[in-house]
């Protein structure tokens, strides 16, 4: 059957707009029908080589959208059925994962070098980060679909798949933000968004955002940002100005630039914590000297996919969506049709942000 996507032809080239033939599900897929898939940085860090991923590709890894079909063998969902695509499965059997650790499961993405679908020539198509959501239709793994929570309506729940547990798992998962605590948000992006509303969750005291961009102020304090910073080179001490001269206790880094991390870490006060969630280039060295990391100690770590379980975090999560504190459309700063997903990698280049999601 052949559908409409969007496919990265190879690294570095424009995504084109065009059908592909999508077969059947084999024992243990499920065919899903998008509703909604949002366009998330990390999808332009594939295709330009940042992230490796086999070509040519559709991309998209984050969505929702309704069973059409399943194949033999699978229990959990059935045809109509809402689901939330799962980007990174665990495998429950490697190393990572017999330490609870799924967001580090060493199989994760091995179904992203498979060829799900082929072009109307016929050329093998690879699924991007393994759910292929720039598409009308895909066809996944079973594990990569979850059930769509009660309450939540299926175009939200796409945003689920990646930005929101990435950034609720990173300030409640990684960093830990305790009620009272000061925290600043680099980086003013779908993610940042999501981990501005997190600190807000969290009883954070104060919450600082940080961006390259002043246009994004009223998105960030909407989120939950008490005050809000155009970052530059004085953005660290205008941060300790606003807490004491001390600095935050976290910081959170969504954009995966050096200077950002760099600043991030001399934000926080001694003893602090900073968690990384942007993804960086090879390009993007960040250096300490010994002696301070002694002296401030300060915690630096990586996070990775807000450090989640999406199978126990999103019952949570949609608790918070029904309760009215965690708000989705916040992070939705334009609803496009899958012909302006190109357009969408352009603004994301520009530093234009929140999230924009692909409605079908």
């Amino acid at each position: 059957m052949a559908v409409r996507a969007a496919v990265l032809p190879a690294i570095g080239s424009p995504l084109e707009i065009t059908g592909i033939d999508l077969p059947d599900p084999g024992p243990g897929q499920v065919r899903v029908r998008l509703a909604a898939a949002g366009v998330c940085h990390s999808d332009l860090s594939l295709s330009d080589g940042t992230m490796r991923v086999p070509v040519p590709a559709v991309l998209g890894h984050e969505g929702a959208g309704t069973v059409v079909a399943a194949g033999e063998d699978v229990t959990h969902v059935a045809p109509g059925d809402g689901v939330v695509l799962n980007w990174a499965p665990s495998c429950g059997s490697c190393h990572a994962c017999s330490l609870g650790e799924v967001w580090l499961c060493a199989n994760a993405l091995s179904g992203a070098a498979d060829v799900y679908a082929r072009t109307a020539e016929g050329t093998g198509l690879h699924p991007g980060l393994n759910v292929a959501a720039f598409a009308e239709e895909t066809v996944v793994s079973a594990s990569c679909v979850l059930p769509v929570p009660d309450g939540v309506p299926l175009t939200d729940a796409a945003l689920l798949g990646c930005a929101v547990l990435t950034g609720y798992g990173a300030v409640h998962h990684s960093a830990r933000v305790r009620q009272g605590e000061t925290v600043a948000v680099f980086g003013v992006g779908g993610v940042g968004l999501s981990a501005l509303q997190a600190a807000r969750i969290a009883g954070a005291s104060k919450i600082v955002a940080v961006d390259v961009s002043a246009e994004k102020e009223e998105l960030a304090r909407a989120a939950g940002a008490t005050d809000y910073v155009v970052a530059s080179d004085t953005t660290a001490r205008e941060i300790r100005g606003l807490t004491g001269k001390q600095g935050v206790d976290v910081a959170v880094e969504c954009a995966g630039r050096a200077v950002s991390i760099r600043t991030a870490w001399d934000s926080t006060r001694r003893g602090g914590r900073t968690t990384v969630v942007g993804i960086g280039g090879k390009d993007q060295q960040v250096t300490f000297n010994a002696l301070e990391i002694f002296h401030w100690g300060r915690t630096l770590s990586g996070c990775v996919y807000g450090n989640s379980n999406p199978a126990e975090d999103l019952p949570v999560l949609a608790e918070h969506i029904r309760a009215g504190r965690l708000d989705l459309s916040a992070l939705v700063t334009e609803r496009i049709s899958l012909d302006g997903i190109p357009a969408a990698f352009g603004n994301m280049l520009a530093g234009k942000g929140g999230r924009a999601l692909v409605v079908f």
